[in-house]
């Protein structure tokens, strides 16, 4: 590396090929002279002799890394999304200078994202993609840093059509491809085997909305899931269908996926918890279509709660039928029914008041007006109403960025520490996790649905 003046400034020329006579007999010109024409006439010489490349390289400062949340940055936040990132709650802070990449070229990173945006449930999948492109889309806007180096997010995108097997192809896909870290994936049953491959490869790891406990609980250091699990959800649901809807004739259906069966095992014990029974526990598949065998036998035991653990694509037939069928029967589910989609899927099978469903998560106070400015955009950016999850899946992104640039890198290894005890204000809430790396303090909202429309019932932690 040989230091020379350019205009009086301070430069560094890097020669980045192959050491050979050539290049030693270029050494030895430069070293004979000084000023800006020897530094052109070595490059002159580099070009002819086609072994060098040189750059020019601005001396790092001495001083502190800027946070790059500024007052300006915090200002312009809720014209996006209605919402501040706290510069005391998961920004940037100072980092030493001599602890970063002593360069000021800019910086790629890329962070994975994981749903079925294919299948029966695409419209979630495709809910959860758009709610990452929109947090790139603001943090690419916002003239970030790690470390000293300018950063560009890049979101690579992957479908895994919720198919276990596939689930796992696109894990070790984004592995390969060399991402920073995953915000995914959205189903339970693709969640748990694919964390496997990013726990091998030490990539941090981000659920937005698989609920299944055993995600957190296999012991990896880089999982971390954003919502309640189905162990809070489903307790919660059941002896919310015991105390306020009254349930006496319980029945529990679900759909044989890691997903649909542990949340109807969580909520048979939370009805069981309230003093409760459960009078038949029914199956089906996530992709069923015809229930009149299944609500024939039902309809005999009169029941006059029917508990589904699935998503909203079985859901809306099974309603349908339900209704054909003449069980007026309380129709209660997870997040996974609890979506916008579902009045529309169903049609006028979703009588008044008759669906209650619990999604994980939930926003109170002065969240509801950030929450609402931000499906707004949403709505605006992509023609689409938020679904479920988009949301969790915007602050999972911020979540890992404001690590990155907390830790001063985005290498996995640097940045997890920083991941595992951050402390983030995000539009969801405040955003910490516990040791297994389950988001603390999950809310959780009960709606129902009248004349099409989505109603909030209550937000209870």
């Amino acid at each position: 590396m040989l230091d020379q003046k350019l205009h009086s400034k301070p430069v560094t020329l890097i020669l980045n090929h192959k050491v050979g006579p050539s290049l030693k007999l270029a050494h030895d010109k430069i070293s004979a002279v000084t000023g800006a024409s020897s530094t052109i006439f070595a490059i002159a010489i580099f070009s002819l002799i086609g072994v060098v490349s040189i750059a020019l390289l601005v001396p790092l400062s001495q001083g502190s890394i800027q946070s790059p949340f500024t007052e300006e940055l915090r200002r312009n936040m809720p014209a996006l999304s209605g919402f501040r990132l706290d510069p005391d709650h998961g920004s940037a802070q100072e980092t030493s200078p001599q602890t970063l990449d002593n360069s000021t070229s800019s910086l790629t990173v890329k962070i994975g994202h994981v749903a079925p945006t294919s299948g029966a449930i695409g419209h979630l999948g495709q809910d959860n993609e758009f709610g990452a492109r929109m947090a790139i889309d603001y943090l690419n806007s916002s003239n970030l840093k790690i470390g000293s180096r300018p950063v560009k997010f890049e979101l690579l995108a992957e479908d895994d059509a919720a198919n276990p097997s596939q689930g796992v192809d696109v894990a070790q896909k984004l592995v390969n491809a060399g991402v920073s870290g995953v915000i995914g994936h959205l189903n339970s049953g693709t969640t748990i085997p694919a964390s496997q491959i990013y726990n091998a490869a030490g990539i941090p790891q981000i659920s937005p909305s698989a609920t299944n406990p055993k995600y957190t609980r296999q012991g990896f250091s880089g999982a971390f899931r954003l919502v309640a699990d189905d162990a809070h959800l489903g307790t919660a649901l059941g002896k919310y269908a015991l105390q306020t809807l009254k349930g006496n004739n319980i029945i529990v259906i679900d759909d044989r996926t890691a997903y649909g069966a542990g949340l109807a095992d969580a909520f048979k014990n939370g009805v069981t918890l309230a003093g409760g029974t459960i009078i038949a526990h029914e199956f089906t598949t996530d992709k069923a279509t015809d229930f009149i065998v299944l609500l024939n036998s039902i309809k005999v035991k009169k029941p006059d709660v029917i508990f589904f653990g699935g998503m909203d694509s079985v859901a809306a037939p099974l309603l349908r039928q339900m209704k054909l069928l003449g069980i007026k029967a309380k129709f209660v589910g997870g997040d996974g029914i609890c979506t916008w989609e579902l009045a529309e899927l169903a049609g006028d099978a979703v009588i008044e008041d008759w669906v209650v469903c619990a999604e994980a998560g939930g926003v109170e106070g002065s969240r509801r007006a950030a929450m609402d400015n931000f499906r707004s955009n949403f709505k605006a950016k992509y023609n689409a109403d938020v679904q479920v999850y988009a949301p969790y899946v915007y602050d999972a992104v911020l979540v890992m960025a404001n690590a990155m640039i907390s830790a001063g890198s985005a290498e996995p290894s640097k940045y997890l520490p920083v991941l595992k005890t951050i402390n983030y204000n995000g539009l969801t809430g405040d955003i910490s996790f516990d040791n297994k790396g389950d988001v603390k303090n999950a809310a959780l909202t009960i709606y129902t649905y009248r004349r099409g429309e989505r109603i909030q019932l209550a937000v209870i932690r």
